[in-house]
């Protein structure tokens, strides 16, 4: 019986003209039979630190007040060795050039999550991949992502990438998981560095990994693998 595995997926800045150069695509993957144990184990340290088991944790709720939660979510993920993290990050989106490349924003934006998922597939498991809603059209670009995926692996029978859906992040703790670890990176890679207890995180993030959070890792590094993606530039 081959291995199952779950993949929450998320994004930050993915938008052509959201004004952000920098974006983020991320999964944290988990096997199938640790989903129900790390969700609970999450739901505890929620708990411990007065939380209700509801509380939606992501990275713009980053607070002072909060911050040894988000410290201890943080360490329960790299002390957990089911979990593994991976995120592709294109450095300046005002450098893109669809047009050479006869391609639409959405069709590179395809492309850039094949590049972020295909070091995390492996032909002798089977995967399911949820993704936070973000938009009414949701349901039409996960059909077409399932679609990207499986023809970019040769898997037209989808049977190593089973599923593609959308999931409701408030509902799923290992999808706000996904969104706290994108945070860090994109903050990182924003220059960003007013809010202490944002740094705090990223600090935490750089000493337990051993990475900057700005530089390409090894590609077998399945912890905290990054990958550094730049567009080519613009001609004059």
């Amino acid at each position: 019986m081959s291995p199952i595995y779950n993949v929450y997926c998320d994004e930050s800045c993915h938008l052509e003209h959201d004004h952000q150069p920098v974006m983020v695509l991320g999964a944290v993957w988990c096997p199938l039979q640790k989903t129900r144990e790390i969700s609970a184990h999450i739901r505890e340290i929620k708990a411990q630190h007065g939380l209700p088991p509801k509380f939606e944790f992501k990275w713009g709720k980053i607070s002072p007040a909060k911050q040894d939660f988000y410290l201890e979510l943080l360490d329960y993920f790299f002390n957990n060795a089911g979990l593994h993290f991976r995120a592709l990050v294109v450095q300046d989106k005002s450098k893109l050039q669809h047009e050479p490349y006869e391609q639409t924003h959405d069709t590179w934006y395809y492309k850039m999550y094949f590049e972020m998922l295909k070091v995390i597939l492996e032909p002798q498991s089977r995967y399911r991949i949820y993704v936070d809603i973000k938009d009414t059209r949701s349901a039409a670009k996960i059909a077409k992502l399932h679609d990207v995926l499986c023809s970019s692996i040769y898997d037209f029978e989808y049977q190593i990438i089973e599923r593609v859906q959308t999931v409701r992040s408030h509902e799923v703790e290992i999808l706000q998981l996904t969104d706290l670890l994108i945070g860090a990176v994109s903050y990182v890679n924003r220059g960003l560095h007013k809010n202490a207890a944002k740094l705090a995180v990223v600090e935490r993030m750089r000493e337990r990994s051993g990475y900057s959070l700005t530089k390409t890792t090894l590609l077998r590094e399945n912890k905290v693998n990054l990958f550094m993606w730049q567009a080519t530039e613009r001609q004059a």
